[in-house]
């Protein structure tokens, strides 16, 4: 850490070393004196004055909280006592949640994020040596900020900054019942290690885990300096670090879509199948989502979306009327009245399209293929074997309208029987395919399925990177550093 310290300019390097120093021996001190309890827990500053003018600091400042809500909650569970600004004897558990800020780089988080104008070592260590210099409001105002800056860190490293399932707001009103910011932070306020109590929040998974290990191993060597604006390489693993925190899956059997490798993982927890897939492309692009798989079926009849059957279906068949036969297709109005195909017929339907629809029967040209594997989702896509084997020998597989076309999807739909524990229903699906025969599987346990988009991941040890096929880690790179020039590789 010294060694670390030592490469900084020098002007952050004597703060942090003293910072540094200063902190151990607190911590030494702390935890050596009688009457603290195991963890070495002081308890909390119960300063009446001080108490009121935190009460006073909530009121004139939330609307500079992130989660003012969350702050609040948070001392009146204390009795509005002062946690932080506290003798220099007491305050091991302060320089730990200062430090931790300061090097929010390692996480792929934005240091800007956490209010580092207010938040001074001078004015921190001028309130415990000096206390009687700084006035109680202003001691309340730097207690109530470095709360809300732990309070942010601790969402963030396990929601993520801009989870568009739990913004912050949502977050702030206590909507969630299984993950309390303010309870970890009391927690941590009473462990001996403040920095892994807060940090163990984040996903476990190990896609997420080699990640942020790989981030951190490059912020320490390479970077040295936690206030440098990171380059692009960390920031690419910086914006995925981002999208695996809004995952949030714990299951240990789930099945991910990785749309940037073009990639489909059954994940057990012996073992890892992997297979290609064919993704939508930029113009219809797959959407990212969490469901579950409850059922897949052989033979599958396909009712096709309404804007493929306007701008590509129709066009053809008016242009060659056994179009449809050829590829086993049927239309049908709004009633389910059969449509017999013939030019003016044809006519008809293109003069008011609305009230028609186009199925698929089952068979090997069907564009479901063999099987189809179902999932709740409100975009209309489905997990599908497909006619066009041959399309999984490109290097770039976006070609699809949107659902996810999958290589070798009968060997997946055997894997999910024999995971599901039903191994003796593999020979009558065999048989269903071979037949081309309509039957549906049903899993009695639900598969988790994730259908994500990241354009880096850590296999064998070394970062491999993705193209960007959807053009969508700028974005989310300026939303994370909103005031930074773009750097992000593409």
């Amino acid at each position: 850490m010294m060694k670390k310290l030592l490469d900084f300019s020098t002007s952050k390097s004597y703060l942090y070393i003293g910072v540094c120093v200063l902190l151990m021996m607190l911590s030494l001190c702390a935890e050596s004196k009688p009457g603290h309890g195991q963890s070495g827990f002081i308890h909390p500053a119960n300063d009446t004055v001080l108490q009121a003018d935190i009460q006073t600091a909530l009121k004139l400042y939330h609307h500079e909280l992130y989660f003012p809500k969350s702050v609040k909650r948070f001392y009146s569970s204390t009795n509005f006592s002062c946690m932080w600004v506290l003798p220099t004897n007491k305050a091991s558990r302060t320089w730990q949640a200062m430090l931790a800020l300061d090097c929010v780089l390692q996480f792929g988080l934005n240091h800007a994020d956490y209010h580092p104008n207010d938040l001074k070592y001078g004015q921190l260590q001028q309130m415990m040596e000096k206390p009687q210099t700084i006035s109680n409001a202003t001691k309340a105002r730097f207690e109530i900020i470095l709360t809300d800056a732990m309070l942010n860190l601790i969402n963030n490293l396990h929601y993520g900054k801009l989870n568009p399932d739990f913004p912050s707001a949502k977050i702030d009103d206590f909507e969630s019942s299984t993950f309390s910011a303010e309870t970890i932070l009391q927690l941590a306020l009473h462990s001996a290690d403040l920095m892994s109590a807060v940090t163990n929040v984040q996903p476990h998974s190990g896609q997420y885990t080699l990640l942020q290990d790989q981030l951190r191993l490059a912020t320490a060597q390479y970077i040295g300096d936690c206030y440098e604006v990171p380059e692009a390489t960390i920031r690419k693993m910086a914006v995925n670090l981002e999208r695996l925190r809004w995952l949030g899956n714990t299951e240990r059997t789930y099945i991910q879509v990785n749309i940037p490798c073009y990639t489909l993982r059954f994940c057990k927890p012996d073992t890892t199948y992997q297979f290609r897939v064919i993704v939508g492309k930029p113009t219809t692009p797959t959407p990212t989502l969490q469901s579950a798989i409850t059922h897949f079926t052989t033979a599958p009849e396909w009712k096709m979306p309404q804007k493929i059957f306007v701008k590509e279906l129709l066009p053809k068949a008016l242009k060659d009327t056994a179009y449809l036969e050829n590829n086993h297709f049927a239309i049908y109005n709004h009633k389910g009245a059969y449509v017999v195909p013939g030019k003016q017929n044809l006519k008809q339907v293109l003069q008011n399209v609305s009230k028609y629809y186009a199925r698929q029967s089952g068979g090997c040209d069907n564009a479901l293929g063999l099987v189809v594997f179902r999932f709740a989702n409100p975009f209309a896509v489905y997990l599908h074997d497909t006619p066009q084997q041959q399309l999984f020998n490109k290097t770039n597989r976006a070609l699809s309208h949107g659902c996810i076309r999958v290589e070798h999807a009968a060997e997946l739909a055997a894997l999910l029987l024999q995971n599901d524990g039903a191994t003796g229903k593999i020979p009558i699906l065999k048989k269903s395919m071979a037949a081309d025969q309509n039957q549906s599987f049903v899993l009695k346990k639900r598969l988790p399925l994730a259908i994500t988009y990241l354009t880096c991941e850590v296999e064998n040890g070394l970062l491999t990177t993705y193209n960007d096929v959807y053009h969508l880690d700028s974005a989310l790179e300026q939303a994370l550093y909103p005031s930074s020039t773009q750097l992000v590789l593409q």
